[in-house]
């Protein structure tokens, strides 16, 4: 294949300031040990999620030269589990005139053996990043899945289209195929700023032609509704947004963005989407831009960027930033959707405890267990109590906890970072119901992140904590008697290996 040497450059300059950089971010105690993050230096929005000869390939943005947000790369990961990742050399780097400050969020698709990859081209027109930029939607092509070559007619999609169309925040296109055509849904705002999705149709990857505005604001939704992902699921079409700018109302919205759907049922002839109310993916701090693929075994996947804009990072002093979730299986049930880890991260479980019906009254610790890298999954019968809960990443030296507490009387379950060490603190609540006077809670604790799965999916928190290396211990608390019907932890192995970070390296 011909080699787009402009690009090339750019890409092993990038490889170079990364490997110099690698060893100050691996002895880093923050550094995750099972969720993707980067080798070195900053990372946001997961891109081109997809599956490609037989294995599967997750890109996601990245600025190889700093912690900081900055001129956006696609950095690359692949795995043939979604448990098991390794690095690969970057794939998209800025280098032409149409993506000259930042190759955007896209997507990615098989089509005829070669893998297509459809990107935001972003430069900046002038000082203001909020108004003076424009951007375009552009086309990179790969034959082994590793490295791309940019488009000669690119870009393929040179401007939004007229109409109450923002004509410069227009991004984030994400592809998908229907019949005998492709489509493709792009990030938009009105003129008046209120959100929307804008639908595309080719026949090739390279003629799209605009159709309609997909869905928009009702006014409630945000100014801009950021990286878009469609598909259908258990007899529903679904359309992912990550709304900018919604304003919080009770529980909700408390986070600078958010993340959420809304489902019902496209017509493919008119690209109008009819659909219900919003409703968020994960009520926990540290969420956004996720986007999903249907697996070898026709599941949905989903994973998403594990930290949150204009937040406090830490781990930006040891020169890297971001993580991933874990990839989450999700499916429709009583009209909601249901969020699962995937069955293969028990491929990580070593160290097996378990404990039946220990009953808890005041606070109690369980001595011989702790860690920072490892799953619990706990049943809990509330009996009479009325609050009660669990800390994890504790040290009473320190003062360090992080908190999930049930409040019975308001049926609200809180996640508390306030004691969580170093890092952003607060508190985010769900609502949650007990199923049989019970609380079902798997826990995901990594060396910086708690991902809480509620009663078998129903409800999900999120979020990067930062405690010093030596919290590890956990406990239960409960005002009155509860009892622990079960109680099973696992320690969680390292699952993201170094590849090769060389521009001319090859899988």
């Amino acid at each position: 294949m011909w080699i787009d040497s402009r690009h090339q450059e750019a890409i092993e300059r990038a490889a170079l300031s990364i490997r110099h950089n690698m060893k100050k971010v691996s002895g880093d105690h923050w550094r995750p040990n099972y969720h993707i993050s980067t080798e070195a230096f900053w990372m946001n929005d997961p891109n081109g999620f997809s599956t490609f000869k037989n294995e599967y390939h997750l890109f996601y943005q990245h600025h190889p030269y700093s912690a900081e947000w900055g001129p956006m790369f696609w950095g690359h990961v692949k795995s043939e589990d979604l448990v098991f990742w390794e690095h690969l050399p970057i794939a998209l780097a800025p280098s032409e005139d149409y993506d000259l400050d930042g190759c955007f969020s896209g997507s990615t698709i098989e089509k005829d053996g070669f893998l297509y990859a459809l990107y935001t081209g972003n430069v900046w027109t002038g000082n203001d990043q909020d108004t003076d930029l424009r951007q375009t939607q552009c086309l990179a092509v790969s034959e082994d899945g590793v490295h791309f070559n940019k488009s000669s007619k690119n870009p393929v999609i040179s401007s939004a289209p007229n109409g109450d169309i923002h004509p410069h925040h227009f991004r984030d296109p994400k592809m998908w195929k229907h019949g005998d055509d492709y489509y493709c849904v792009v990030g938009s705002r009105t003129k008046d700023q209120q959100g929307q999705a804008l639908l595309y149709r080719s026949k090739d990857l390279i003629d799209w032609h605009f159709m309609n505005v997909m869905a928009k604001s009702d006014g409630q939704l945000g100014y801009m509704w950021e990286c878009p992902d469609f598909f259908h699921l258990d007899g529903q079409d679904v359309l992912m947004i990550s709304p900018q700018g919604m304003k919080p109302k009770d529980y909700r919205y408390h986070n600078l963005h958010q993340a959420g759907y809304i489902q019902g049922k496209l017509d493919y002839e008119t690209g109008m989407f009819s659909h219900g109310d919003f409703r968020l993916l994960d009520y926990g701090f540290d969420f956004y831009a996720p986007q999903t693929i249907q697996d070898f075994q026709g599941r949905r996947i989903m994973v998403a960027w594990m930290a949150m804009w204009e937040s406090e990072m830490p781990e930006q002093k040891n020169n890297w930033a971001g993580a991933m979730t874990i990839p989450r299986e999700l499916t429709i049930q009583d009209n909601e959707i249901i969020s699962n880890p995937i069955l293969e991260i028990e491929k990580l479980r070593e160290n097996a405890v378990q404990y039946k019906n220990i009953t808890v009254e005041g606070e109690h610790t369980f001595n011989q267990i702790s860690g920072d890298s490892y799953e619990l999954e706990v049943i809990i019968d509330a009996q009479a109590s009325l609050t009660f809960g669990v800390k994890v990443r504790k040290s009473e030296a320190l003062n360090q906890e992080t908190l999930l507490m049930y409040n019975r009387a308001e049926s609200l379950l809180e996640l508390n970072r306030d004691r969580s060490g170093s890092g952003p603190k607060g508190s985010r609540v769900v609502p949650v119901k007990l199923h049989d006077n019970k609380l079902c809670l798997r826990i995901f604790i990594d060396k910086s992140s708690i991902e809480v799965f509620i009663n078998n999916g129903e409800k999900v928190m999120s979020a990067r904590i930062y405690p010093d290396q030596t919290a590890k211990g956990i406990s239960f608390f409960s005002e009155k008697e509860i009892t622990l019907i079960k109680f099973q932890k696992w320690d969680l192995n390292k699952s993201v290996s170094n590849g090769s970070i060389e521009g001319n390296s090859s899988s």
